[in-house]
């Protein structure tokens, strides 16, 4: 962390945003513009309600630890208390949302006789919770409970997961709490709303070696944590593809082995509006700062991808495919547009388990040396489980070859020892001066911030699932920036160039098409925060619609700063970042049809501005755009239609 000012010294006092009573056991810790109130009770363990300005938004909730040496977290007697109010920057070493972050809150510790310590911070825009143990005794985690009751009549959007073997790729049903099946389970994050629609997003952050939590149904309003078991022996799965899907066939009754005096995760709530969750920096916030002494070799930038469109070139005089000719004809691509790295996706190794040894058909150093004379660089797809076999001996051979990073797929498991991996991996790439990419991964959950080589987690249902569903719709791709995106940068693959309207979808493996307009997916590179950010089409196809690829490549990965213009969530989202002294602005529409009318006050000065909006025909033909160039001020006002399933972007570059 680069402090910008000095720490505010902890206050070791009663402070107006924080009044303790002691005697009573109870607590009570505010935001501090004091809407945001924390009423924590400490009897036979700890408990706390949420009220925003009076607002209930989560009524009760029970939190403790179970240990193996019979401790529980909250359990003991409260023997310590400190109290403090923090206000400093923080600047982001990689910033995929704002490169400077205001860390303000108000904070709370209650240390026990049994060891434990209950950390509370409450800011303006949430609040979070995390327990450390201070003892020098390494017992197992039997169970970490958090038990929530919500407020009467909240609704959420609901990641239902079908088992913790998974991907974490979901849709997010939109139902009433109460209509939730009882024992059915989710990853995180998952939202809940008031009655009155005000959002509280649960997260967790600063993960390392422990699971991931997940939440279970329980009666009525309830929810409970639950976790995937420390892992005793897993096997194979011949039935779903030994090389990449493993079968558990014996777990422990513990969820973690615990190390000697340590923090465990930060439980994360964003509360406030639709713009909140787009704009709230609080999962990279308390975050473990990074630990990488220089990141001046860690480059963000696009990436031209494979997989999606198969390795479909055409007007080419050679057989397109998992072949040398065809990725020249892809790095020739990149460095034509100024698009910084190539993927050589699935199929460029013998065999998925023989990851040292090329695919006969393509040499492998070879495209490195000529992308290299080219001055973009080479990221190599591999599956978890032959690399978590020789992490070191793998990535220092590819390090050898001149690779710039990798693309780490099919973890699929959230439980102690993957964890660790996802940080093992992180940690000796960042060694060797290797990006990291986690695809078919979990969410994000602050290693981008400990090691900044990490770029990218997918752990959402992304723009790949056109080649065998329709579930990549407008309504999900408004829903997504409120929810997972708050955990952190997120590989959805944008950039289709085949787009189609409701009627004209149809699902293709080969060729895939995408839901909504030409600018809808444009759009995308401004709202969607990612900073190795891919695009997905054929170079072929790219060649053809190079007006909007000239677009897209002029726009950043990481930005300077952040501000939504007009939210709801998965109906619309328009959203200004900004990077230097432009500004960019990107808006996206589900299928109904909306004009927006945006204020430019944000801007200082004058601007050359380019605009891609949807063409007069993109209601019956989705690939129909328009672009304008025109100068504009700040007292102006842009006046943006978009069609059903359309979007918007807007470059501003700044004329002074």
């Amino acid at each position: 962390m680069n402090h910008l000012y000095p720490k505010s010294l902890l206050l070791l006092c009663l402070l107006m945003a924080i009044s303790l009573h002691s005697t009573s056991q109870s607590y009570k810790v505010q935001s501090p513009d004091g809407k945001l109130q924390l009423l924590i009770d400490h009897e036979e363990g700890f408990s706390w309600q949420l009220q925003s300005e009076g607002q209930i938004l989560i009524e009760k909730a029970f939190i403790d630890m179970h240990m193996s040496d019979g401790r529980i977290a909250g359990h003991g007697k409260v023997v310590d208390e400190k109290v403090a109010t923090v206000n400093e920057l923080i600047q982001a070493e990689i910033p995929y949302k704002d490169a400077v972050i205001t860390d303000h809150y108000n904070f709370l510790q209650l240390q026990t006789d049994e060891g434990f310590e209950l950390q509370i911070r409450v800011y303006d825009d949430g609040f979070a919770y995390r327990f450390s143990d201070n003892l020098n005794v390494s017992p197992t985690v039997m169970h970490e409970t958090m038990e929530l009751h919500l407020a009467d009549k909240s609704t959420t959007f609901y990641p239902k997961e079908d088992q913790m073997y998974s991907h974490n790729e979901r849709s997010y049903l939109e139902l009433a709490v109460t209509d939730v099946e009882k024992g059915s389970f989710c990853s995180l994050p998952v939202l809940f709303q008031t009655v009155r629609k005000t959002n509280v997003l649960f997260t967790e952050t600063a993960l390392h070696h422990y699971p991931n939590m997940f939440l279970e149904k329980g009666d009525g309003q309830s929810f409970k944590s639950t976790f995937p078991k420390f892992v005793l022996e897993a096997i194979p799965n011949e039935e779903h593809g030994p090389d990449r899907n493993e079968k558990i066939i014996r777990e422990a009754e513990y969820i973690a082995k615990a190390g000697v005096a340590r923090d465990y995760p930060w439980r994360v709530f964003i509360t406030g509006d639709d713009k909140t969750l787009v704009e709230s920096n609080l999962a990279y916030q308390l975050a473990k700062p990074n630990v990488i002494k220089d990141i001046r070799w860690i480059k963000p930038g696009k990436v031209a991808w494979d997989w999606y469109n198969a390795n479909n070139l055409f007007g080419v005089d050679f057989k397109s495919g998992l072949n040398t000719s065809s990725y020249k004809y892809y790095i020739d691509f990149a460095a034509a547009n100024g698009i910084e790295y190539v993927i050589l996706d699935e199929g460029w190794t013998k065999s998925t388990t023989e990851i040292m040894e090329f695919n006969p058909e393509m040499d492998v150093k070879e495209l490195i040396r000529y992308a290299e004379d080219k001055g973009v660089g080479i990221i190599l797809w591999v599956l978890w489980k032959p690399l978590n076999a020789n992490i070191s001996g793998i990535l220092t051979t590819y390090k050898s070859w001149g690779a710039k990073g990798i693309k780490v797929d099919f973890m699929q498991r959230s439980d102690q020892e993957m964890v660790t991996s996802y940080e093992e991996i992180a940690k000796e790439a960042a060694r060797l001066q290797l990006l990291v990419d986690f695809h078919g991964a979990y969410k994000p959950s602050g290693l981008q911030r400990t090691y900044p080589n990490v770029l990218n987690f997918e752990g959402v249902k992304g723009a790949e699932n056109n080649k065998w569903s329709d579930n990549i719709n407008p309504d999900h791709n408004l829903t997504i920036p409120f929810i997972r995106m708050a955990a952190g940068p997120m590989d959805y693959t944008p950039g289709a160039m085949v787009n189609a309207g409701k009627r004209e979808f149809a699902i293709r493996w080969e060729r895939p098409m995408s839901q909504g307009t030409r600018c809808h997916q444009v759009a995308m590179y401004v709202v969607y925060e990612a900073p190795l950010q891919m695009m997905c089409e054929s170079p072929s196809i790219y060649l053809k619609e190079q007006e909007t690829v000239d677009f897209i490549t002029e726009i950043p990965t990481v930005w300077d700063e952040t501000r939504v213009i007009e939210a709801k969530i998965g109906d619309y989202l328009v959203v200004a970042r900004r990077k230097g002294s432009d500004w960019y602005i990107g808006g996206m529409t589900d299928w109904s049809a909306r004009k927006f009318d945006i204020p430019l006050h944000f801007l200082s000065g004058s601007y050359d501005a380019k605009i891609i909006t949807d063409g007069m025909n993109a209601e019956r033909y989705a690939e129909d755009y328009h672009i304008e160039v025109k100068t504009i001020k700040k007292d102006d006002q842009l006046r943006i239609n978009l069609a059903s399933g359309g979007g918007f972007a807007v470059i501003l570059k700044s004329k002074e």
